[in-house]
């Protein structure tokens, strides 16, 4: 039997890159990622490993494994933008040092979370004051609320589910995560409504919302893919019906 040998050559250029090291628990920003990236864009994807509760004690434990799931995507990688994609958890660690945390083990010209990416989304669109929506008890939400605080962004008014187990959120019902949204602004002077968590599954709910409430509606995965996308120097406009988008 002959073997016979090709040459080849190597392509000089490659799309855009960005990365996400996401939670073990997470089953939602995957699939909402393949809608909000497009296609000629590379996503690299690694997971971190994460409580089956999410609690202050277990958000703040992932800064212990966040260099190690960064470790494992191909050896030599370079991102365009890199993302640890959890709300709470950037809330919790602080996002200064979850790229502290990050750049070190990567090569990324710029590195973000759902939090930075909120009051990046925030500041473009000039939103202030804003409804907080999540899934989590209230001392999760209340870093994420302090956060926000910091940078001058208002939450007058939150609303949550009470869920502390991961594996829940992400089977909310539609029609609760709808029917919450509608009773939580119309209870408050607000000009803005954020719906928390990378896991929750809000992408088809967030452009029936903003007809309906009349108002700009962000999510987790939103903002973070918005941010990613013009971080890498891509313009996002057109990905997703939502008016941050547009």
């Amino acid at each position: 039997m002959t073997e016979r040998l090709f040459p080849y050559h190597l392509t000089a250029e490659r799309a855009p890159r960005l990365g996400l090291v996401v939670l073990q628990a997470d089953e939602t920003i995957e699939g909402d990622f393949r809608r909000l990236v497009p296609p000629e864009v590379e996503l690299l994807v690694s997971r971190v490993p994460s409580g089956r509760e999410v609690t202050p004690d277990t958000l703040t434990a992932m800064a212990d494994d966040l260099a190690g799931a960064a470790s494992l995507f191909p050896e030599g990688s370079t991102f365009d933008a890199l993302a640890y994609a959890c709300t709470s958890g950037a809330a919790q660690i602080g996002p200064a040092r979850v790229a502290e945390l990050l750049r070190p083990v990567l090569q990324a010209r710029a590195v973000t979370d759902p939090v930075t990416a909120l009051i990046a989304a925030c500041r473009k669109m000039g939103l202030g004051r804003i409804a907080l929506l999540s899934p989590y008890t209230a001392p999760v939400s209340a870093k994420l609320r302090a956060a926000l605080s910091q940078a001058g962004i208002e939450t007058p008014i939150c609303g949550s589910f009470g869920v502390a187990e991961e594996a829940i959120v992400a089977r909310i019902a539609s029609q609760a995560i709808l029917d919450a949204c509608a009773e939580l602004v119309a209870s408050e002077d607000v000009d803005g409504l954020f719906l928390s968590c990378t896991n929750l599954r809000v992408l088809d709910l967030i452009a029936p919302l903003e007809t309906r409430l009349g108002m700009p509606v962000l999510s987790s995965n939103l903002v973070l893919a918005w941010h990613l996308l013009t971080l890498a120097g891509r313009d996002p406009s057109g990905f997703h019906p939502a008016r941050l988008f547009g």
